[in-house]
């Protein structure tokens, strides 16, 4: 379960804004990676553990409402956040580790305050100008990690659901750009989207020229 002892740890050093990065959507065929940044003030990491923090944990492993929920607390609750994305096009012409850790590096520019340290769920950034700690699975044990995971989650999970509207058939809303049975059954029979990551494997049939 996660907890407030990595920032606290920091915060013993004299590391005051302490932001917690996580990114969604690795594995995912279609639509962007995103990622978020979260920094809490002193007061919650050091003070009693409210109710609402015990429930803040990988995002994986909520249910999608107490996640929506818990996403509107951490936004009123923290002292900054911070959203970045890669596209899927930059996928496809970089590749997705490229584009996990773009995307992090800008959910931490976009945070309104500069954090003094990062903890983050497994990764190291380069060209950040701040210290940081790769912390191997990192949003089941740091409550700002997780919180991250939750806010990237539900804005990534809101994106997809608006696109579905657009592009329809392929069952976005509930697979949220995951490689379900359903979606690649719709991707043979309609292809492709201008948003399906190309150099995924899609399960798309190859015809080869016949040669004689």
């Amino acid at each position: 379960m996660a907890d407030f002892n990595l920032e606290r740890d920091l915060l013993k050093k004299g590391l005051k804004l302490i932001a917690g990065v996580d990114e969604v959507g690795r594995g995912a065929l279609f639509g962007p990676v995103v990622a978020a940044a979260v920094i809490f003030p002193d007061r919650l990491i050091l003070g009693p553990r409210r109710r609402w923090l015990r429930e803040v944990n990988d995002s994986k492993l909520i249910q999608p409402e107490k996640r929506k929920n818990l996403a509107l607390r951490v936004c009123r609750e923290a002292a900054a956040v911070g959203i970045g994305y890669a596209s899927s096009l930059q996928v496809d012409e970089k590749n997705i580790y490229w584009a996990s850790l773009e995307a992090m590096k800008k959910a931490v520019a976009n945070l309104p305050l500069t954090p003094e340290t990062l903890l983050i769920d497994g990764f190291i950034l380069k060209d950040v100008d701040c210290s940081q700690t790769g912390v191997r699975q990192g949003d089941r044990k740091s409550i700002s990690i997780a919180a991250a995971s939750i806010l990237a989650k539900v804005f990534r999970d809101e994106i997809v659901g608006i696109l579905d509207h657009i592009y329809q058939g392929y069952g976005l809303s509930k697979n949220k750009g995951y490689g379900t049975r359903e979606h690649y059954h719709a991707l043979q029979e309609l292809g492709p989207t201008a948003l399906h990551r190309r150099t995924f494997n899609l399960g798309l049939k190859v015809e080869h020229d016949s040669q004689e």
